[in-house]
């Protein structure tokens, strides 16, 4: 679940962010409770699903929707 989070999180900065970044969040919290031997990835994950939605927050203040385009 650890590294699924922080993949999830990875791909959640490019697309997808509103529905990647919170699915990292809960398998990073998920691998953290189960005392997973893979810390620094479950971190990673859930600061990565953090900032999915930071990034989402960003751009849709810039452009004052719910989506984002280039």
């Amino acid at each position: 679940m650890a590294v699924a989070s922080f993949i999830l999180g990875l791909v959640g900065l490019l697309v997808l962010n509103v529905f990647l970044g919170p699915i990292a969040i809960v398998l990073a919290s998920i691998a953290l409770y189960r005392g997973t031997a893979r810390r620094g990835r479950a971190f990673l994950g859930l600061g990565l699903g953090v900032a999915d939605l930071v990034l989402l927050v960003a751009l849709m203040q810039f452009d004052s929707t719910v989506s984002w385009s280039f």
